[in-house]
C-alpha cells in the first residue's frame, strides 16, 4: 500500500459526503466535489478519512496515495483555502484587479485582461503584488501559471512575472 495512503486525512470541522463515485467536502470557504476512482476505497472513521485500495494491483496502490492527497487538498481548501502571490518586477510593470478580471501592463503595446474563473479571486495589495486565493488548489495553481506565463522571468535582468518565492538566477551579460 503507498505510504502516502495509509495516513488518514483529519477533517478539522470539515463535513464530507460520500456518494457513489463523488467526495464532496463542506468548510467554511466553500464546498468543492471530486470524483473518486473505482480502485480506491473511502473510509470515515470519526474524525478522519481512510482509503484503501480494492485489490492488490500497484495501480491500485498508486491511485490511494493520488486520492489520499487530492482529498487532503480538498479539505485544506475548504476550511483554510490557498493562495499564491506574484510578484512584478520591471519598469512600468502594473497590475490592479478589478472584480474578475486581472488587469496587467507588461510591457506590450496592449493591456493583458485575464478572466479570472469561477472560485477563484486576485487581489493586488500593491501595483506589483498579485495574491492569487481560491478553494481548490489546481486552479489556484493554474492560474498563477497563467499569468506568470504571459511574461516569465527573463535571465538577464530578472524582469518579468515571478512567485514571490521564486529565485531567478541571472546569467552574465557580455563583457567588451
Amino acid at each position: 500500500m503507498s505510504r502516502v495512503g495509509k495516513s488518514p486525512v483529519a477533517l478539522n470541522g470539515a463535513e464530507v459526503k460520500l456518494s457513489d463515485d463523488f467526495i464532496t467536502v463542506k468548510g467554511a470557504l466553500g464546498t468543492i466535489s471530486q470524483r473518486l476512482n473505482a480502485l480506491v476505497k473511502v473510509v470515515v472513521d470519526g474524525g478522519f478519512l481512510k482509503f484503501e485500495p480494492v485489490g492488490e494491483s500497484r495501480e491500485a496502490n498508486a491511485m490511494s496515495g493520488t486520492m489520499r492527497a487530492i482529498v487532503a487538498n480538498m479539505v485544506h481548501g475548504a476550511t483554510k483555502g490557498f493562495e499564491r502571490k506574484l510578484t512584478l518586477v520591471g519598469v512600468g510593470y502594473r497590475a490592479q484587479a478589478q472584480g474578475d478580471k486581472l488587469n496587467l501592463s507588461l510591457g506590450f503595446s496592449h493591456p493583458v485582461v485575464h478572466q479570472m474563473p469561477e472560485g477563484v479571486k486576485a487581489e493586488t495589495p500593491s501595483q506589483t503584488e498579485i495574491v492569487i486565493k481560491g478553494i481548490d488548489k489546481q486552479k489556484v495553481g493554474q492560474v498563477a501559471a497563467e499569468v506568470r506565463g504571459y511574461r516569465p522571468p527573463e535571465p538577464y535582468k530578472g524582469k518579468g512575472v515571478r512567485y514571490a518565492d521564486e529565485v531567478v538566477i541571472l546569467k552574465e551579460t557580455k563583457k567588451k
